[in-house]
């Protein structure tokens, strides 16, 4: 009987270590293929990085190119501003000097009721 034991024992280790070396071999073929995977997403990170580097200095450079014609363009601003000042200033001149001169109108419509209007 205990010879018996042995034999199944035997048995029972040798489909065990038959089990173990089919699921090693699946972990490597596993393994394999995500290193495989792993290389290749660093040569597109790579890549990208150097797109992504390439993507920044233009940008820089448009940013530098945006900001010098910003200054190049705000003397000319400032002139349309101190226009639009000067002419708001002329336009409220006129509007006074209008009103103080000239009466307010009557309109007068069919009814008895007279409307006045105020010029500005």
């Amino acid at each position: 009987m205990l010879e018996w034991s042995a034999v199944i024992a035997a048995v029972a280790f040798t489909i065990l270590v038959v089990y173990l070396i089919m699921t090693l071999r699946k972990v490597m073929t596993t393994l394999a293929e995500t290193e495989k995977t792993l290389s290749d997403t660093r040569n597109a990170v790579n890549g990208i990085t150097g797109e992504a580097e390439e993507l920044i200095h233009t940008a820089n450079q448009i940013s530098d190119d945006v900001k010098g014609k910003m200054k190049a363009v705000d003397p000319l601003i400032e002139s349309v501003h101190d226009v639009g000042d000067m002419l708001h200033n002329v336009t409220s001149s006129v509007k006074r000097t209008a009103l103080q001169k000239s009466p307010p109108k009557t309109i007068h419509a069919q009814e008895r009721d007279s409307i006045q209007i105020k010029l500005k």
